[in-house]
């Protein structure tokens, strides 16, 4: 009688194991602003509100080069790819025209599909803190923290929600340690420029002027525990110098997203699978492990194997890297060890 009640308390957990579940909210766009004019009915209000949200959830998720490989969808096709919107918030501004905000919800597995269709993959970042230091060469001077309008304003432009950039704090150490390696500033390492910081994402960037006040721009970076390095040119054409280094602030800020956007590719086409027991001491760990599951995205699936009064066999089907699985289930106090060759989840 107890194992009867048993099948029937993991089916109702589990009612549906092949439903993709998440409950994450990669692909949710909120906060689109439109004004209504008096003439603009509600419906073309809302068609203007999907294409800007379609427009801004594939520049989040999709690197640079491959955001053109949708440029052909039509309108009615993005539409298809909505499970609903909302308007969060209608009011009237200062010049009294009205003002309503949008939510828009786009369906995960349409997303996939479309995405799995044109061989595209797309990026779900985890780590969204980018630990960066520029620092500005100029007249053969390296000004790190102190006549340096790129440290000074690199967090007043291009303002986005996707990579939270966060600078040091002006150090001693810091000046230090790259003033006895100015010869030889690229073998610079950046665990021991950014002490504090390590184990976390870091970009390290020179700026050198030059006396046709071009720029070049190399960064040094560390993401998600590889080193990359790349080299940019900008040309000073006929902007003044503000807008000349607004601009390579901002492309320099782009170049650092999509370096790592490219370390959280997700391949739709190559799914993982991941057999794991959970002990069954307590029947509240298996609907609260189903329940924290359910907010993490990259877990697709998860099947009952089988079962016994002691502990239940499950197979997670997910996307990406099994590092990155890890630390997303730590993130919900989920605990994934491999012990004598069986992986074993815990719920803290």
């Amino acid at each position: 009688m107890k194992l009867h009640k048993l099948v029937i308390f993991i089916l109702i957990v589990f009612f549906k194991t092949e439903t993709l579940f998440s409950e994450n909210n990669l692909f949710n766009v909120n906060n689109i602003q439109l004004k209504k004019k008096d003439k603009t009915s509600n419906n073309s209000l809302a068609d203007e509100a999907i294409q800007r949200g379609f427009d801004q959830l594939i520049t989040r998720i999709l690197l640079k080069e491959d955001k053109d490989k949708l440029s052909d969808l039509n309108f009615s096709l993005i539409k298809q790819l909505v499970i609903y919107y909302q308007i969060t918030n209608v009011h009237n501004n200062d010049n009294k025209e009205e003002e309503v905000n949008f939510s828009i919800t786009f369906d995960k597995d349409k997303i996939h599909s479309l995405l799995y269709k044109r061989g595209i993959s797309y990026s779900d970042i985890s780590d969204k803190e980018l630990y960066v230091l520029p620092v500005l060469i100029k007249e053969n001077q390296i000004n790190i923290f102190n006549n340096n309008f790129f440290y000074e304003n690199w967090n007043e432009i291009y303002k986005n929600d996707l990579i939270e950039f966060v600078l040091p704090l002006e150090n001693i150490e810091i000046i230090q340690n790259i003033n006895n390696n100015k010869n030889n500033l690229i073998n610079l390492e950046l665990d021991s420029l950014f002490n504090e910081y390590k184990n976390k994402n870091l970009a390290l960037i020179f700026i050198e002027e030059n006396t046709s006040s071009n720029k070049n721009v190399y960064i040094k970076s560390y993401i998600q525990g590889k080193n990359i390095s790349k080299s940019l040119k900008f040309k000073k054409e006929n902007l003044n110098t503000d807008k000349f280094y607004v601009k390579v602030i901002t492309e320099s800020k782009e170049e650092l997203i999509n370096l790592i956007k490219s370390q959280n590719l997700i391949n739709i086409r190559t799914p993982s699978f991941l057999n794991a027991n959970l002990n069954l001491s307590r029947k509240s760990n298996l609907v609260e492990l189903n329940s924290r599951i359910k907010k993490i995205d990259v877990i697709e699936n998860i099947y009952v194997q089988n079962f016994n009064k002691n502990y239940v066999n499950l197979r997670i089907k997910y996307l990406g890297k099994l590092e990155k699985i890890i630390n997303l289930l730590k993130t919900e106090n989920i605990d994934l060890q491999l012990i004598n060759d069986q992986w074993i989840i815990k719920v803290l």
